[in-house]
């Protein structure tokens, strides 16, 4: 398999676990609203877009704050629930040697760079771009675009973008480079409903392939 010239990632649930953090900040701010607390397999199968995209329909006209108060909650605790899943640093440091690597993520831009600098990753990364630094989120191909200008680099099918749901496939298309998935996207209709480009069942094997192992 040759490798891609460039590997853009997807962040929560592709690189990183932080959904215990996501869970109470959410359930804190729809608390406040007098709505029913979401498990985990709800928060899976509902929080995809950004906060921009997805507050006004859970919010209405009040979303604004609501995401005020998101975000406030979030950011009193989030690096305490930071866990880097299995395989994944060694997918980066592959991506990396290849040429580039970065992340595109709908996770707010400055929650994304502070957790990529507590774990150590920020220098291996070229880009870290979240939502609000484009002019439009994922599932539109902008951040993609975005990262990619970082180094120069067109979007193209050498350049691949890694992910675990259909959002994130459905951005890699928009901007025109390989749409791959990473895990059974079981909380997203599975990947056979996916159709991804190309398929990994789990970071570690992603980095095997990135390094030419298989």
């Amino acid at each position: 398999m040759s490798t891609p010239r460039a590997v853009l990632f997807d962040w929560d649930n592709t690189l990183v676990d932080a959904w215990a953090g996501i869970e109470a900040a959410l359930n804190a701010t729809r608390a406040e609203y007098g709505l029913d607390p979401w498990d985990r397999a709800t928060l899976l199968a509902n929080v995809r877009l950004s906060l921009r995209d997805s507050f006004p329909k859970m919010f209405g006209d009040d979303w604004e704050r609501a995401r005020r108060r998101f975000s406030d909650s979030y950011a009193r605790d989030h690096l305490l629930h930071l866990r880097p899943l299995k395989g994944a640093a060694d997918a980066l440091a592959a991506a990396a040697a290849n040429g580039f690597a970065g992340v595109v993520s709908n996770k707010q831009g400055r929650f994304l760079r502070t957790e990529a600098r507590a774990l150590g990753w920020a220098g291996k990364l070229g880009a870290l771009v979240g939502a609000g630094d484009a002019a439009r989120d994922k599932p539109h191909g902008d951040p993609i675009v975005l990262a990619l200008a970082a180094a120069g680099i067109l979007p193209t099918p050498e350049v691949w973008y890694v992910g675990d749901t259909g959002v994130d496939l459905e951005a890699a298309r928009a901007a025109g480079v390989t749409a791959v998935l990473v895990g059974d996207a079981a909380h997203d209709g599975g990947a056979a409903a996916l159709a991804p480009d190309r398929h990994f069942p789990d970071a570690g094997s992603l980095a095997a392939a990135l390094a030419g192992r298989v």
